[in-house]
């Protein structure tokens, strides 16, 4: 195997991948937790001066940014390559200015793997909506972002 697919395989590999990610290197955004299973993500961004709006803020397209492809990425890892993810749809928030650090938690439940499963059994697609809070150092919450999600079985 190639040092090139080592340094990628896997969790940890995928960590690192997302980590020079150029938006995520752009926007200061990196991922602090990915679990071997994909199954829990903690993403961060420290407020520096590329990712801040007008008002020394951070910027709500950074905001958004960190939290954009997470549930489709577990989703994806956890169904395999027999389902089709992507994501539809997103609302976002704002509830109060962003300084300094924030983060976001996803995780993704043996309840919600299960709804998946049981809603595309039949062929159709289904269209979860899953709500992720992105909170500073304080764990107040900033930004409230539901994610609306497009899944269905593969066709044979």
């Amino acid at each position: 195997m190639s040092l090139l697919k080592r340094l990628f395989k896997g969790a940890n590999g995928t960590r690192r991948a997302l980590g020079i990610y150029a938006p995520y290197l752009g926007a200061g955004v990196s991922i602090k937790e990915l679990s071997e299973d994909y199954r829990q993500i903690t993403v961060e961004m420290n407020l520096r001066w590329y990712n801040t709006n007008y008002v020394g803020t951070h910027f709500g397209g950074s905001l958004y940014s960190m939290v954009d492809p997470f549930y489709m990425l577990m989703l994806m890892q956890n169904l395999g390559r027999d389902y089709v993810v992507w994501d539809k749809a997103a609302y976002i928030d704002f509830i109060k200015p962003g300084k300094g650090k924030v983060s976001a938690t996803f995780v993704l439940t043996d309840a919600m793997l299960d709804e998946v499963r049981q809603a595309t059994a039949n062929g159709d697609k289904f269209l979860p909506v899953w709500p992720v809070e992105i909170r500073d150092e304080e764990n107040n919450l900033v930004a409230r972002v539901d994610k609306t999600l497009y899944i269905r079985r593969k066709r044979a």
